[in-house]
């Protein structure tokens, strides 16, 4: 076996914990056979790992330079072995999300009412943070309604390794729901502690890594999920959706005052389902005119964005394909990528806590 051979295995990087197999430890064996045939022997984490095709695929490119004939055995570590490994990713990822010293920024995306294009908003700005070299994840924390796995195109359920839950990644997206663990005949019929814990154990019982964003995708209005976020993350900046209607403006009005009560940073707000662009090149204000801005001005936050409405968008939310995948060169993709600048740009405010006084 040549060196080279062996450095271009270890090189390659595993698609669910996002490192190099020579990191993670899982190449055992790179051994060139007679006839010019190589086998490659990795072992990973746990049974049925979701990743295990990707990550052939991704092995056999890397040594096509080097030979066609490539023999992949895959075992599955022993407790110990999977216990040393996430104990030492756990140690390297740092500080959870939530905790001191986490570089984490948490952005919760709320709206007053239902309908306004909460989660579509999420799942876009998400994409296309992740498209900007952002790490970036997703809690769906819409109980009642979660959407976010599908908007995503989520192939693989979450997998649990030495108690860690690692969330599956879609366009470079690491998303949570309890879209994972409800049937589709089934209902999620909670309130208080029940739902605390479940979002409790999405932040802290996940293995989010080093996230740059951590985007909340919340349930409309000011209940219980709204009231244990801010318990949980007290440091969560508010990002507030609404359509030009003044009806939603007023509703989405009342989030953003809940977000201040509890001393959340309100960042801006997005005006969604802006207009819609006809075949004769002029914009249709199908939902009215003037909403997000009214409610801008009067929360004293800037608009960060104005989406239009477009056909690909809705597909692409049935689909699995994000706007900015679905229709790369459309408004609505311009759009998202004017907001993300627009949230990068906003850093987190300093606290201030006057009752600390150095002397």
């Amino acid at each position: 076996m040549s060196d080279a051979l062996r450095q271009t295995v270890d090189d390659v990087v595993d698609p669910l914990l996002d490192r190099t197999l020579k990191r993670l430890g899982m190449v055992d064996r790179v051994v060139s056979k007679r006839l010019g045939a190589t086998r490659i022997d990795v072992s990973v984490p746990v049974p049925n790992y979701p990743a295990k095709d990707e990550l052939e695929r991704r092995i056999r490119d890397a040594v096509a330079a080097h030979t066609d004939n490539v023999d992949i055995a895959v075992e599955v570590m022993d407790d110990g072995r999977r216990h040393d490994l996430m104990q030492s990713l756990r140690e390297e990822a740092g500080p959870g999300i939530g905790e001191p010293g986490s570089a984490t920024r948490v952005i919760a995306v709320g709206s007053g009412k239902g309908g306004v294009g909460k989660s579509s908003v999420t799942t876009n700005l998400a994409v296309t943070l992740a498209a900007m070299g952002k790490r970036v994840g997703v809690v769906d924390a819409d109980i009642w309604g979660f959407s976010i796995p599908r908007m995503l195109g989520v192939a693989h359920m979450p997998v649990v390794i030495d108690q860690s839950i690692i969330p599956p990644r879609a366009h470079g997206v690491r998303a949570m729901s309890m879209d994972f663990f409800v049937g589709d005949d089934k209902a999620v019929i909670w309130r208080g502690p029940l739902l605390h814990k479940a979002m409790e154990q999405f932040l802290k019982d996940v293995f989010w890594d080093r996230l740059d964003f951590l985007l909340i995708d919340m349930p409309p209005g000011t209940g219980d999920v709204a009231i244990s976020m801010s318990q949980l993350l007290p440091r969560a900046q508010v990002l507030l959706v609404t359509t030009p209607q003044p009806t939603a403006q007023r509703v989405a009005k009342r989030a953003g005052l809940m977000a201040r009560k509890v001393d959340q940073e309100l960042i801006g707000v997005v005006e969604n389902m802006s207009w819609f662009t006809g075949d004769d090149g002029k914009r249709y204000r199908l939902f009215g005119e003037g909403g997000g801005a009214a409610l801008a001005e009067e929360l004293g936050v800037p608009l960060m964005a104005e989406i239009p409405l477009v056909p690909a968008m809705r597909e692409g939310a049935d689909d699995g394909r994000p706007v900015s995948v679905a229709a790369p060169d459309s408004e609505a993709t311009e759009a998202f990528r004017a907001l993300a600048e627009a949230v990068i740009a906003r850093k987190p405010r300093v606290r201030v806590h006057p009752e600390l006084v150095i002397r």
